[in-house]
């Protein structure tokens, strides 16, 4: 079990995945910017001591680029280089990342014509080259197709049978792929640390769904927050966050849904909102 230490609150967790991680955060857990105060620690160890925290950490940031003439190979032995690996061990560990991450059979091909997703998963090799305990991934499914999305979270799956994995992600399904436990940040302080089964919980008994004539859709709009509407030629079929005191709580067709896990992270900002 691993440490990380943030404004005052402390988390444990073999995986975690960190949902709502504004940019700033992420880039001191990484080391990249500096905090203004306070301590930050990762498996014991001091985020001020960056040359430690970086040896114990990968980074895959949300925008990867390497240059463009390198080819796979190459752009990986580069890094390499840079992490200090002598030759032998470049060797060996670039062609067993290439295949974990299925570029072998690209591994000559120049970075500048790989796919989005080729780049992601090349992204992920080289956070891994210095065989790190924690892995820091931002946005990693953004942009890419369902294929490769899919793809690439399987991926992350199978390296966080042996590695932390730390997600910043505001893609629900890329949370439930990958995660066992989640924490949500608002406006720099976590408001919820714990498994996806208790978020879920918390919101069971809160999400509705209701269809409604089109000319009442404004009303709704004012008692209740939607998450999403569907509309037909003369109905709207709303999914929203209950409210009791809400009159459209009280419309026979109302009816309780099963929260998703979108569903139960807008109902704890909501909640939290509302304290």
């Amino acid at each position: 079990k691993k440490k990380l230490s943030k404004e005052n609150a402390c988390i444990l967790f073999r995986q975690f995945l960190l949902l709502n991680f504004i940019s700033g955060s992420l880039k001191t857990l990484v080391t990249l910017l500096p905090t203004n105060e306070g301590d930050i620690l990762m498996n014991g160890v001091n985020i001020h001591d960056q040359k430690k925290i970086r040896s114990i950490i990968g980074f895959l940031p949300q925008e990867f680029s390497m240059y463009g003439n390198m080819t796979a190979y190459q752009a990986m032995d580069y890094l390499a280089v840079l992490c200090e690996l002598d030759k032998r061990t470049r060797r060996t560990r670039i062609n067993a990342l290439l295949e974990q991450v299925n570029l072998t059979i690209h591994k000559n091909v120049k970075v500048k014509a790989m796919s989005g997703g080729m780049k992601r998963r090349l992204g992920i090799a080289q956070a891994l080259l210095n065989d790190p305990k924690i892995l820091v991934v931002d946005e990693p499914t953004a942009g890419l197709d369902p294929e490769e999305r899919l793809r690439f979270r399987n991926l992350l799956a199978e390296v966080s049978e042996n590695k932390i994995v730390l997600l910043s992600t505001h893609i629900a399904g890329d949370i439930e792929a990958a995660a066992e436990n989640v924490a949500i940040l608002e406006q720099g302080r976590i408001i919820f640390s714990d498994s996806i089964e208790e978020l879920l919980l918390n919101a069971q008994g809160k999400i509705f769904s209701v269809q409604i004539p089109r000319t009442e859709l404004n009303t709704a709009k004012k008692q209740v927050q939607i998450i999403s509407l569907q509309q037909e030629s003369s109905t709207s079929h709303l999914r929203f966050i209950g409210k009791s005191d809400a009159q459209i709580m009280r419309h026979p067709l109302v009816i309780e849904e099963r929260p998703t896990l979108e569903d139960a992270y807008l109902y704890l900002l909501s909640s939290k909102g509302g304290e």
